[in-house]
């Protein structure tokens, strides 16, 4: 006899936990409803009278100006925080934007490394045309020809204008 009461005591206890674990609330007829689901869609939040700890309140989210029964009608769940999925993707999006800006950010090292060097032969040019040394230069036909003096202007010219281009 006692080993009976004994299990009944272990056995209501062992049941206390899932009895916890359920909804009640009121039907439209008035009856009271347990179930380990919730309640179904349209049930009024007034007729329930139970939820478990670990279940999402629900609140009521009703269009500016709509009155309270079109608000009962349409609750929504509570967002507990972005899924899995959402913290992924927003994870991935992440690291392609950092990989973007590393791509970015070697690109313009790479056009101002460009740069310098094409200031250095610029500013050297520069030295050479100003100099007054005889300058030449190949032909199409592979000839070595002296630069004449309209010819060494234009030069200038030219080296000037990628002179301020490039050496800013």
């Amino acid at each position: 006899m006692q080993r009976k009461a004994l299990f009944a005591a272990l056995l209501t206890c062992a049941l206390v936990g899932t009895a916890h674990a359920q909804w009640k609330w009121r039907d439209a007829r008035g009856n009271l409803q347990y179930s380990d689901l919730p309640p179904p869609a349209g049930t009024p939040e007034k007729d329930i009278l139970q939820r478990p700890a670990s279940a999402t309140r629900l609140i009521v989210v009703a269009p500016p100006g709509s009155g309270a029964s079109a608000a009962a009608s349409a609750p929504a769940r509570v967002a507990s925080g972005p899924s899995k999925a959402e913290q992924d993707a927003a994870a991935r999006e992440q690291q392609q934007q950092k990989q973007q800006a590393a791509r970015q950010k070697e690109e313009e090292q790479r056009l101002a490394a460009q740069r310098r060097d094409n200031c250095a032969r610029a500013q050297a040019s520069m030295r050479d045309l100003q100099s007054g040394i005889r300058l030449t230069r190949t032909n199409e036909q592979g000839e070595r020809v002296f630069l004449d003096d309209s010819q060494r202007q234009a030069e200038l010219e030219r080296t000037r204008q990628l002179l301020t281009s490039e050496c800013r």
